[in-house]
This record gives structure tokens, sequence and C-alpha cells, in this order.
């Protein structure tokens, strides 16, 4: 029985830890598991890094389930020790297989069929890549770049190791590839996202933040949303879940934060990996009952939107500037595809991938659309080819800035700020209009301008040197900034809050938990009448207040609200119109 109504609850079991199971080890962990989190299917590995899960133990193992009407899936992940004396002597990180050796090559085939001849779904564990460089692999590399060889070898792997071989000992199955948390490098080691979601039956996602400060990875949490948003604009419909795992999750919040936005996120499954790091552990036991208040809120949300950012598929550039910014209030919507009815866009580094991006971005203004351009996007555009749209220049120096200034506020001056660095950018007066000056003495720079083109507007935002100094920027600059971001007529001005918003007139609330978090009082601005604001189970909250926003291009009525928001609760809301 399906324990939730929008999304099912998985546990993914690695083949180490379904090897050493007896049936009264697993009944007791199922026990707990259940209670706590309610398991709705299973993902059950056959084999990992040289363990087989031999037929009669996984029998056993998928009767349990099949009696306590648990679905199951089989597993596979591709990491492998040795197989020949002259391997040991290879590098290979995480002990990945190497495709250009044909005894792995072999090998694999072996492990898909004995796992297809078991199971009717089977998902590839986020291992399904390649970072080989043997002697093997550079002679077939020969003059391609590693990207192009690992994806071009990628794409054979997955079509005649995994995808023939599945059909021919099942012809019943369905393959699933899982993709990492780590868009950014994909066409580095051979996940090929344009193509490999037409080939297999669906795709499924990595969502695991952890601790961002203490990780090799170094990923915001709003990542856990923002990815599984992007695959599914990937692969529409056939984005299978999100999957998280318990490690570096301290604190607990870490752990909890990384299932609420997946939820968020309207994922079809959430899994958790994996089944032998579950039993007992503290940051499961909260978890299903935070789920089941997500549950009751994705009951009356929409459909999930926001300001689309275009990552053009083997894109990087500026990795994560978007999901710092979404951790401060910007709703995000990823896109592989340029947004071209979109009503705004956010443009990064990572969208010169596209190489009629200029094209596409002078259509969009002139269309009326609004671009919001980073720094990291414009120098990298030839001056000439620039100077159409922008007065803006880069003189290449550094300003570090401890106090702003609001142009258009009267008021609006906030000195002795901690510092951050920018880069210093040159404007012509009144060709540009300056929104956003960051200073230090009696020297400024811009920081946020506005250039008008045809029926459009366009804004360059310069981004602080480090991305995480976007929290240290006082509360009316990033309202500033949040501004031209604004969706469906909506923003928010706060501070460590995420607004995740619906295109039914919801949105949800969240404010990060942490060791400096407190309760945060947000500001709700609507740029088209309101009459009141409501929590998602009636509770009225208050009405929207008119005032005037007068700024230059921004001369218009907004209609504003106020709630008040604890770390680590989500809250909600409905607006009446």
């Amino acid at each position: 029985m399906k324990h939730f109504k929008n999304f099912k609850t998985c546990v993914y079991c690695t083949a180490q830890t379904l090897a050493s199971l007896d049936e009264t080890t697993l009944a007791r962990d199922y026990a707990y598991l259940e209670k706590y989190v309610g398991i709705d299917k299973v993902y059950l590995e056959t084999y990992r890094d040289g363990t087989w899960v031999s037929i009669d133990h996984m029998k056993m193992i998928q009767n349990f389930f099949k009696e306590h009407g648990v679905e199951i899936a089989g597993g596979i992940t591709t990491v492998t020790p040795p197989l020949e004396k002259d391997d040991v002597t290879r590098q290979r990180l995480f002990q990945t297989f190497c495709y250009s050796n044909e005894a792995m090559r072999t090998y694999l085939k072996k492990i898909v069929t004995y796992t297809a001849e078991l199971f009717d779904e089977i998902i590839l564990d986020d291992f399904f890549f390649t970072s080989c460089t043997c002697d093997d692999c550079l002679r077939e590399r020969s003059n391609l770049s590693w990207a192009e060889f690992r994806s071009k070898k990628m794409i054979d792997v997955a079509e005649n190791l995994v995808l023939k071989p599945a059909k021919l000992a099942n012809p019943s199955v369905k393959v699933t590839i899982k993709y990492p948390n780590w868009r950014e490098s994909y066409h580095e080691t051979g996940y090929v996202p344009k193509i490999q979601p037409s080939m297999f039956d669906k795709i499924y996602t990595g969502t695991e933040t952890r601790n961002t400060a203490h990780t090799d990875q170094h990923l915001p949490r709003y990542l856990s949303y923002s990815i599984m948003r992007y695959m599914e604009h990937v692969a529409p419909g056939r984005n299978g879940g999100g999957w998280f795992d318990t490690y570096s999750c301290w604190p607990i919040d870490c752990y909890l934060e990384q299932g609420y936005l997946t939820a968020l996120s309207r994922p079809q499954e959430i899994t958790l990996f994996q089944w032998g790091d579950l039993f007992e552990n503290r940051l499961v036991t909260p978890l299903g009952m935070q789920l089941s208040k997500l549950d009751r809120i994705l009951n009356q949300v929409g459909t999930p939107c926001g300001t689309p950012v275009y990552l053009p598929y083997a894109s990087d550039g500026e990795n994560h500037i978007e999901d710092h910014l979404g951790m401060h209030g910007i709703p995000f919507e990823p896109v592989p595809d340029f947004p071209t009815n979109a009503e705004n866009v956010f443009l990064t580094q990572a969208a010169l991938k596209d190489p009629d991006i200029l094209q596409k971005l002078e259509a969009f203004l002139r269309n009326g659309g609004t671009a919001v351009v980073t720094t990291g996007f414009a120098s990298h555009i030839p001056t000439a080819q620039w100077a159409q749209f922008s007065s803006v220049r880069f003189t290449g120096r550094k300003l570090t800035a401890n106090r702003y200034h609001v142009t258009d506020d009267f008021s609006g001056f906030y000195e002795n700020q901690q510092p951050v660095t920018f880069d210093e950018l040159q404007f012509s007066n009144n060709a540009s209009w300056s929104y956003v000056n960051a200073g230090s003495g009696d020297s400024h720079s811009s920081i946020l301008l506005l250039d008008t083109y045809g029926k459009g507007k366009l804004f360059t935002l310069a981004a602080p040197d480090c991305f995480a100094d976007f929290a240290k920027l006082p509360i009316p600059v990033m309202d500033m900034i949040r501004r031209p971001f604004a969706s469906h007529g909506l923003y928010i001005s706060g501070r460590n809050v995420s607004l995740f918003q619906y295109n039914n007139d919801t949105f949800v609330l969240y404010c990060y938990a942490g060791s400096n978090a407190i309760p945060e009082r947000v500001s709700i601005h609507l740029l088209s009448p309101a009459c009141h604001l409501a929590e998602l189970s009636g509770k009225p909250i208050g009405n929207f207040i008119e005032t005037f926003c007068r700024h230059q291009q921004w001369d218009e009525k907004e209609w504003i609200a106020s709630v008040l928001v604890h770390p680590g609760e989500f809250y909600a809301f409905k607006i009446a119109r």
C-alpha cells in the first residue's frame, strides 16, 4: 500500500548489505523503516565492487518483500575490483569500469544479464561513468577530447553492454539510468543527458547535498530541489525520483532538508540510500513525520515554476550560482533548452555553451522579455558583440565593498558591512542605470545595472567572487537583486529563506536551519492586486498592504504582506487575488 499520496518512499539496498542479511535481521530492519518512513518499494542490488548476491539469497529477500506488499526492482553499481593481473597497475578512480578493457566489458554484460533474469526493472547507480586514463583509453581516444571520447564510449556501453543484453535476457525489463548530483561535470565523465534518456526507459536523480561547508562537493542545499527540476525538463514525466543519503549530514537538518527539497520538487519517488545505514539511525526517525506534512501540502500545490535558468547540455561555468541565489528566496526552474516564451530568464556563464545564445538573447529582449545576466556571462563575450546590449565594460580589477547604496532610495545607504569582493564595472551614466552601488572609501562600482533593449529589459548582475557571500549583502540590496527575478508576479524579502513557487497561486517558504539560524520576518511582494494571504490549511494570515514602488523602470504598485518563519519549518500559502 502506498504510504503517501504524492510520491512513493523507496530504499536502495547495496549488494554488500543484502549479502549480509539473514531473515531475522531483514525482518527487524523492515519493521524499523516501515514504522518511521514507510516502504513502498526497494531497489535490490545484485552486484557492486566484486560482490554478487546469490540467486537463492536474492529469492529469499524478494519473497520477503512480496509478502509484505513492497514493490521490488533490481540495482547494479558499475564498480569492480581488478579482473586481470595487469589491472592492478592501472589507475581508476572509485574502481569504475574501464570500457576499453574487453574483460570488463564482458563482465558487465554478465552482470546485466544476471540482474535482468531476476527483475523486470533495473536501476543503474550513479557510477555509470568513466574517468579511466589507462593506456587502452589513451590509445582509443586518439585526437578526441576526453569529454568527446567518454560521451561516445558511454553511449556505446549503454546500448551494447546494458540495454541489449538486458532485453535479450528479459524482453519485459525496464532500465533506468540514475544521474548524480554533479550536473556540471556530466560531459567530462561520459554522462550524456541529451541522448541517454531516449535510450533508457527512465532516468533518476541524485539529490544529496549533505553538509555544504564540510564536504568535498560544496553543493548548496537548494540543489536538492533545482537538480530535480532540471532533470524533469531533461526527460519530462520520466524522471523517476530523487535519491539522497545519510553521509556527512550534521546537523540532522542537513539530512532532513535533502528530503524536504526533494519532495517539494514533486518527485514520483523518494529513495533513501542505503538499507544498511538506516537501521536505528536518528536521521531517519523524524523523516516520515515530516514527509507526511509535505504530502498534505503537495495535495494542494500545482506544478513548480520560477525564473528559468538556462543550463545547456554539457555546460559549466559559474557552477551553482543559481543554487546560492535560490537559498535567498529566488525560485528557479533550470532548463536545458532556451525558454523562448518565458517572462524572464537567468543567464550565467554556462549559457555560453550555446553558440547561438546572443541571437536568442536579442530576440528574447526584442519581444519584451526580462533577462538577468551575470558578469561571468557578459565578460566572456567579445566587447564589440556585448556593446550592442549594454555600456557595461570590464576593467579586470576587483573591488572589496563594505558599503552599499540602493540608488533610487533616498535613505538607501548601508555602511560598515562585512567585506565582499566583486568585479569592478565601468559603464556610461544614463546609457545604463545602476540600481545598486557597492563601494569602499571614496570608490564604488555597480553590482546591478539596467539596460533597455527593444521592448525588453537587461540586468547585469555582478556576483560576489564567493557566491556564498550573497548572504552578507544587506536585505534591501538583495531585494533589488530579487526584484528582476519576480516570477508569476511574486518575490519575497528576507534572509536564509527559499521560495518554492507553484503555478496555481500557491507557494512554500522554508527557512534553513543551521548554527546561526534564527526566525526570520519575510515580506511577500505581489505585482498585481491580492485580497489576502492564507495558509493552505485555510487559516487567514492577513491582508496585503498596497504601496507604491517608485524606481527607474519600476514605477508601479506593489502589494505587500508579512509572515514570520522559523528555522527548519516549511510554510505553505495560497494567494487570493
